[in-house]
């Protein structure tokens, strides 16, 4: 098992999974500079390991993520332009970095998720809440916009339901964040990390290669054209019916046996 030591999450790979915990239950895990920081170096060590193959992002205690740090937005309403700009690329590049991983990663909403929490479920690829969860975007309440989450929760749930929730800025409940796609399983609180145990052994069947090149090919095919899209995904699956894995995947299949790379991950 690997383990780092941080101030603001806990974080350890044990059996292949990378696993990330905010810990700030005392503030419902709302985030500031110094965890922001702190989640753009672990997600960096995580695409430098080659032996992580699924992420999983929860909160500790009652809450996923309730946003910003009060105590932190008391510091930004003296901040300048410029100050205001570093903080937001920053928050803009960890979610870019959380989106664009080359790995499956799930967000494991254990409770509320507000504005940035709700951008951080948002940029994950798969996300499992309890049925206590609540989330919002009411950035518009403090005069502001989710601008850096925004491209994220609009891919989730549609320029349409973006409109209505980012201008009113209503709280959500699980059951409806499900309906509007915010996320993808609602639970029993006391299920969900069964749910997410069954979803990681799901992803831990698959090809990691494969995997990677799914979240590609979703990125890229939504912004080309019929005729860009045809030549790109020939491509793609001619270079992976030749590549070690997908040999070792079609011969697997043809033979009747799992994949080498077939592993039963530890509870979560």
């Amino acid at each position: 098992m690997k383990e780092k030591k941080y101030q603001t999450i806990l974080f350890k790979v044990e059996e292949k999974i990378a696993r990330i915990t905010l810990n700030r239950p005392q503030v419902h895990n709302a985030f500031d500079a110094h965890m922001i920081s702190e989640l753009l170096e672990v997600f960096k060590f995580i695409k430098e390991d080659p032996s992580v193959r699924l992420v999983i992002l929860t909160g500790k205690g009652k809450s996923f993520c309730a946003g910003a740090d009060l105590n932190w937005m008391r510091e930004v309403i003296g901040y300048s332009f410029e100050q205001n700009l570093k903080e937001s690329q920053q928050i803009a590049e960890l979610h870019q970095n959380i989106y664009t991983l080359a790995l499956p990663v799930i967000a494991m909403v254990n409770g509320t998720a507000i504005g940035g929490g709700t951008g951080f479920l948002s940029a994950c690829d798969i996300a499992v809440a309890s049925e206590e969860a609540r989330f919002g975007l009411s950035e518009v309440k403090l005069g502001l916009v989710p601008a850096a989450i925004s491209p994220y929760v609009v891919r989730k749930i549609g320029e349409s339901k973006a409109r209505q929730y980012f201008l009113t800025g209503e709280r959500i409940t699980a059951e409806k964040a499900g309906e509007i796609g915010l996320v993808n399983e609602v639970v029993p609180r006391d299920k969900l990390e069964e749910k997410v145990n069954e979803i990681a052994r799901l992803l831990m069947s698959s090809g990691p290669q494969a995997m990677a090149k799914c979240k590609e090919l979703i990125f890229n095919v939504s912004r080309m054209s019929i005729e860009e899209a045809g030549e790109y995904t020939a491509l793609m699956i001619a270079n992976l019916r030749i590549s070690p894995e997908g040999q070792e995947g079609m011969a697997a299949f043809l033979e009747k046996r799992k994949p080498k790379w077939v592993e039963k991950p530890k509870d979560v």
